[in-house]
């Protein structure tokens, strides 16, 4: 294959431009075995490489990578010879992946080059807040990135992709997507609150209790205003926080599953945020003498929490396939009440998977995940009642009633 001259300087430019923007940083850091210049050249050794190759055939990569690992090595006698250097190979593995990114933009795969050359320069320039990062995560932390990685990538990829049993609506390897999805978010949140801080605002614990569970948070804080002494309206406005955080994960979660249909189903949904985020302004305004009052945020997900998360996830699925089949609409929203109760991620995600299946109406499924709203914040106001103060209950009844007006208002109103 015979390659255009402009091309060939093109690709030229681009792989010295790439060398240059990486050893910028490796200069900057005073690194003993390659700066800017050496950088450089390593990415125009890469480009020439594929450029020969197209003329005397591939052993002319293998030779030049052969003779790279050999300049890495006389380089690096020095370094080997002094006490206390650094043992690290970061520079040479950029070099070694910088050659090859030269290479890339010789043999049109520009983009690919671009981009591998920016992710190793913000690998190189982020080492300190990298190393401070790793240097914070205790035990507690590593033991719940494990659980994520161990369902996410050990777990879900050797999951069948196919429907089994009634409808085949149950789908292994959807299933246990949900809970990835689910823990995933938990441990993040878990994440921003182990770091930032608990007292940083009322907006965050709002935040980080809608993201983690609205009905923990309510338990809990429901329990603190039991408290002698303790206050009710900031309490309540974390509650009415973190209920509104869950509209927004809703509308997350739908694009997330049913990205085709969103677009019909989302958008009650913003309307509910945006009226809930009203109530919760009023509510701030309200409370704002309280906002020294911290509040305690609960641990991520444990890994058999996930897995009885994906039983009910998936008697959800069933149950939603076998009301609808039998029972219509009617059936659908008997489920949709009963599995809202404690959990709105299950009757979302199911339906949501439903619709974008093609088994069910955008129109109904909107519906059905709103009624397990209605029937989420119930029963929040009924845990109110049973745990918390009579004073934190009235307050938490009000704010959801005022919810619930509004949900109300918006399915009645909403063209169908």
């Amino acid at each position: 294959m015979v390659v255009a001259t402009s091309d060939v300087f093109r690709a030229l430019g681009l792989s010295l431009a790439l060398g240059l923007l990486v050893g910028l940083e490796r200069e900057w850091a005073k690194d003993r075995v390659a700066g800017i210049r050496t950088f450089g050249l390593v990415t125009l050794a890469g480009a020439l490489t594929g450029l020969m190759s197209e003329l005397f055939g591939g052993w002319m990569v293998a030779a030049s990578i052969a003779s790279l690992t050999v300049i890495i090595w006389i380089g690096n006698v020095p370094k080997q010879g002094s006490n206390g250097a650094d043992s690290g190979l970061t520079t040479e593995f950029a070099i070694l992946i910088m050659f090859f990114a030269g290479l890339l933009a010789m043999v049109d795969r520009a983009v690919v080059a671009v981009v591998v050359s920016g992710a190793v320069m913000v690998l190189l320039q982020g080492k300190k807040p990298l190393h401070e990062l790793v240097s914070r995560i205790g035990e507690e932390e590593l033991r719940a990135i494990a659980r994520l990685v161990l369902i996410s990538l050990v777990i879900l990829p050797v999951l069948p992709d196919q429907g089994y049993g009634y409808f085949e609506v149950f789908n292994p390897f959807r299933v246990w997507f949900m809970v990835v999805l689910i823990v995933g978010i938990s441990l993040a949140a878990y994440l921003v609150a182990k770091y930032v801080g608990p007292h940083r605002g009322v907006l965050l614990s709002g935040v980080l209790g809608g993201l983690i569970s609205s009905t923990a948070t309510t338990a809990s804080l429901s329990r603190q205003s039991m408290v002698p002494g303790a206050g009710t309206r900031l309490p309540a406005l974390v509650v009415i926080l973190s209920s509104t955080v869950v509209f927004a994960r809703l509308v997350a979660e739908i694009f997330a599953v049913a990205p085709g249909a969103a677009w019909e189903m989302a958008p009650p949904f913003v309307a509910m945020l945006g009226w809930m985020s009203l109530v919760s302004g009023g509510c701030w305004w309200w409370s704002r003498q309280e906002f020294s009052t911290a509040v305690i945020r609960e641990p991520p997900s444990e890994l058999k929490s996930a897995v009885a998360f994906a039983g009910l996830y998936a008697l959800v699925l069933f149950g939603v396939a076998v009301a609808k089949q039998h029972f219509g609409s009617a059936g659908l929203y008997a489920v949709a009440g009963i599995s809202g109760l404690t959990d709105m991620d299950a009757i979302t995600l199911s339906t949501a998977s439903l619709v974008s299946r093609g088994h069910l109406e955008a129109a109904t499924g909107w519906r059905v995940i709103m009624t397990g709203g209605a029937a989420n914040l119930i029963f929040k106001a009924v845990l109110a009642m049973v745990l918390g103060s009579r004073a934190f209950a009235g307050k938490v009844a009000v704010l959801f009633a005022l919810a619930l007006g509004g949900m109300g208002l918006t399915v009645w109103l909403w063209p169908t």
